[in-house]
């Protein structure tokens, strides 16, 4: 609900409004247009977004879904948006969560040593115990030695094809204790990911381990020295509430468009680069839009659990099936905005297109795309037939080379990386609450199908248990 002092403001301004149009004889549209190019300065120019960030990084850490950082983060957003009259919704919900515990690996020859590691989400615990490492490569079944390797714990290269959950279940069909996954970033890193999109405990653990250490290993292995390790997880899984949250800005239309980006990080660092910048961009939004003077209306939602497998969009896109949504925009680690998506929705080309068109000199260099992929929140709103959009928009790799991992911080958080793109995002959510050629009619089954299908992605929605509808 708007405060009283927006509706007052409101009023006085449309008053004004409908004073100019009586004595200049101008059209009600042409008077609330609204200058695209001068709401993408101020907006990029506003610094505020950046150090709200910064100090909810700092303050918290990261923000892993269930923890009490991502609750007294949420809390803290929320107390920020208030102060610019704003009151978001939180919305709970329960999904498989999952604790990181104190867990250990220890090489024990042939050079005493505590690994750098990180365990995969859904890994259980489990008391210690010591085992030798086999090397298995990809770790495809064609890829297992022949000899057997019950009872060790097995290397995995970087760059498997496999998925966390398949890794498990292959490695425990073979008798395997535990496996290590070598880092595919070098420099001491780790990589925080999640077992599997449906939450279900892993068949043995499975965690990250330094590329230099995993290296080490191999070679080792490779001249038929024995490497031997302990392994103690105290991680586990648990149910948790999470927590979406939603802004509305009301427009004069209930046709809504949706902005996304999900809240939760993993917890080895602050979580800045991913994604803390869609959680700063969308407060750039809200900073910016809650005065004008809108076609449609604007939903802003910081969703949760996207990280363990897209929990929150999962839930909000199936709340609200008959919600009239022209199209959702996704804010997933957004840097330097260079194109824009139709994800396999062509009949977003055209909007688009004016939109590039509008910005003159400013056009997104690479342009308008329809390229459809997977791995984040747009997915479910896709699969409920809302058009979704992301941008193609890349971030300087000496900074993103660090998500998921310990170094995700705010310092990652370069200067302008943040203001240049909070300024496109506002000029497009802005022309899509404007463009009149949009409609909220939902895609179909077969349309659905087709944006997944034209880029063989198919396959790779149902190895991580998404299916997609059914064509009569």
């Amino acid at each position: 609900m708007k405060q009283p002092n927006r509706i007052l403001s409101l009023l006085t301004r449309g008053a004004a409004w409908l004073g100019l149009v009586a004595v200049l004889g101008l059209t009600p549209a042409s008077v609330l247009a609204i200058d695209l190019a001068a709401l993408e300065a101020r907006v990029a120019a506003d610094e505020t977004p950046r150090e709200m960030l910064e100090r909810m990084s700092d303050d918290f850490g990261g923000r892993l879904s269930g923890s009490p950082a991502n609750h007294a983060s949420r809390h803290r957003l929320i107390e920020e948006l208030r102060e610019l009259g704003l009151e978001a919704e939180e919305e709970p919900f329960m999904m498989p969560g999952w604790v990181r515990g104190p867990d250990e690996v220890v090489m024990l020859e042939p050079v005493a040593r505590r690994l750098r590691v990180a365990a995969m989400a859904y890994s259980e615990a489990h008391p210690r115990f010591a085992a030798e490492v086999v090397h298995l490569g990809l770790a495809r079944e064609e890829d297992y030695p022949a000899e057997d390797v019950s009872g060790r714990v097995g290397l995995v290269d970087a760059g498997t094809p496999m998925r966390g959950d398949r890794l498990a279940a292959l490695a425990a069909e073979r008798g395997l204790r535990g496996l290590l996954f070598t880092n595919r970033e070098g420099g001491g890193q780790v990589l925080a990911r999640t077992g599997n999109f449906h939450g279900h405990s892993l068949a043995v653990p499975v965690y990250s381990v330094s590329q230099e250490e995993g290296r080490w290993m191999q070679r080792l292995l490779a001249r038929g020295r024995t490497v031997t390790v302990t392994m103690e997880t105290h991680s586990y899984s648990r149910p948790v509430e999470a927590v979406n949250l939603s802004v509305t800005l009301p427009g004069r239309s209930a046709e809504t468009v949706v902005v996304g980006a999900h809240f939760d990080t993993w917890e080895l660092g602050q979580g800045a680069i991913d994604n803390g910048l869609g959680v700063a961009q969308l407060y750039a939004l809200a900073r910016h839009l809650r005065d004008l003077d809108l076609p449609r209306t604007v939903e802003l939602v910081w969703l949760d659990g996207e990280e363990q497998g897209l929990w929150g969009s999962r839930v909000r896109s199936a709340a609200t099936p008959d919600a009239p949504i022209v199209a959702m925009l996704n804010l997933d680690m957004v840097g330097d905005p260079r194109s824009v998506n139709a994800l396999g929705a062509d009949e977003l080309l055209p909007v688009l297109e004016s939109w590039q068109t509008r910005r003159g000199d400013e056009a997104l260099p690479d342009g308008v795309v329809s390229l459809n992929w997977l791995g984040s929140d747009h997915i479910p709103y896709q699969l409920a037939g809302v058009r979704t959009i992301p941008f193609g928009a890349p971030i300087n790799r000496e900074a993103v080379r660090y998500y998921h991992d310990y170094a995700d911080t705010i310092d990652k958080v370069y200067p302008g990386l943040l203001n240049k793109a909070n300024g496109i995002i506002a000029s497009l959510v802005v022309h899509l609450a404007q463009d009149t050629t949009l409609t909220p009619e939902r895609r179909d089954p077969a349309a659905i199908r087709e944006a997944f299908t034209r880029f063989g992605l198919e396959g790779r929605l149902e190895a991580v248990g998404i299916t997609l509808p059914a064509v009569d």
